[in-house]
């Protein structure tokens, strides 16, 4: 093997993807505005949702409930009648419809178990899931503290001293913009790679590559090498620039063994990647192959819910694939602080899967190649 070769040849992507506006604009993106939106458009906690109360008692408990609604999780309600909760829950305009019936306030008071009717748009799946809970909250606290007739925070015999490690303020945006970062380095690595050999395809330079004094294994390399330096530059400045600097997201751990872990996991994702384009005849036959690889191995890697949530089958299964090392090692380091000694098992496995992973590439690219 001629390391000259794989150099020059790796400089060769490298131009190719610099006149790949479309693909610039993808890892632009990707490293910056994607992390942005991942970790503030989708809060864990309910906010400014729309509800509407039919108050069929008119009474001061009624009162007392429709008052309790206020922003930032709720918007002011919306008084309305009982014909109108079907409609208005039709056209979209109400996440919740409460609806108090008569006489509450006199059956409360008479020691009645009265029932109110709680209608949810559950197509709106986060206010749905957490509203719910919210509504049956605030509707339990005034009707307990209109029945003791005084406002006050009942004493436990227990105190519960909550700390929260790791990220003691409970800001869902901490880990949305790592765990974006993470995303994007698995994505990348695998679109880069397979997209550069497509594009070798369909661009008839293969056939160059061919008669040239060049061998498979230094073609693989060199496609490797240029597009896992275009992904290590982009993650560590996303990590450092927009995480750290413009979003103020701490990062607990050495960022130097993180990258060292995301190098491991650009060898397997790029190997990966050349494997797939050699499968497909063309683009978007490797998009549709992507798409059947890439999203069940992000679903089920950990870094959308918890292995431990899943069935036992699918978290031994998924010990094969490189993501559940990698996100197991990112976390550890970038949430937690974790040192070499932890996480050495995590970059020992995704070692020894990148090397696997590079041999059924580089076997599939000789057949291609012949």
């Amino acid at each position: 093997m001629n390391l000259k070769n794989v150099r020059n040849l790796g400089v060769k992507e490298l131009r190719g993807l610099w006149r790949d506006w479309i693909m610039l604009a993808l890892i632009v993106y990707s490293f910056s505005l994607s992390v942005w939106t991942s970790a503030n458009s989708s809060p864990e906690t309910l906010s400014n949702a729309a509800i509407s109360i039919v108050d069929e008692d008119q009474s001061q408990l009624s009162s007392r409930i429709v008052s309790a609604f206020y922003q930032p999780y709720f918007v002011p309600p919306n008084l309305i009648t009982a014909a109108e909760i079907d409609t208005r829950m039709d056209a979209g305009l109400d996440t919740f419809a409460l609806n108090i019936p008569p006489d509450f306030q006199r059956d409360v008071l008479a020691g009645k178990a009265p029932a109110i009717q709680l209608n949810i748009d559950a197509t709106r799946m986060s206010q749905a899931f957490t509203g719910g809970g919210y509504v049956s909250q605030i509707v339990s606290s005034e009707v307990s503290e209109f029945v003791s007739g005084y406002r006050a925070q009942s004493t436990l015999p227990v105190e519960l001293a909550l700390r929260a490690r790791y990220n003691p303020s409970l800001d869902p945006g901490w880990f949305g913009a790592i765990n974006s970062v993470i995303q994007s380095i698995t994505m990348l690595s695998l679109i880069l790679t397979g997209s550069a050999l497509i594009r070798e395809k369909e661009h008839g330079t293969v056939e160059h590559l061919l008669v040239m004094p060049v061998t498979a294994t230094e073609i693989m390399l060199s496609k490797i090498w240029s597009m896992g330096l275009v992904v290590l530059l982009g993650s560590t400045f996303s990590l450092t620039v927009v995480v750290q600097g413009l979003m103020n997201v701490p990062v607990a751990g050495s960022v130097p063994l993180f990258l060292a872990g995301a190098v491991l996991m650009m060898v397997a994702m790029t190997s990966m990647g050349i494997f797939m384009a050699t499968v497909a005849g063309t683009m978007p036959q490797f998009a549709l192959l992507m798409m059947m690889v890439l999203i069940p191995l992000q679903i089920l890697s950990g870094g959308m819910t918890p292995r431990e949530s899943m069935p036992e089958f699918i978290q031994t299964i998924m010990l094969a694939a490189p993501n559940t090392h990698f996100i197991i090692l990112s976390q550890s380091i970038l949430f937690r602080g974790a040192g070499l000694e932890v996480v050495w098992p995590q970059l020992l496995a995704l070692a020894v899967i990148g090397a696997v992973l590079f041999w059924l590439a580089l076997r599939q690219f000789r057949a291609f190649l012949r």
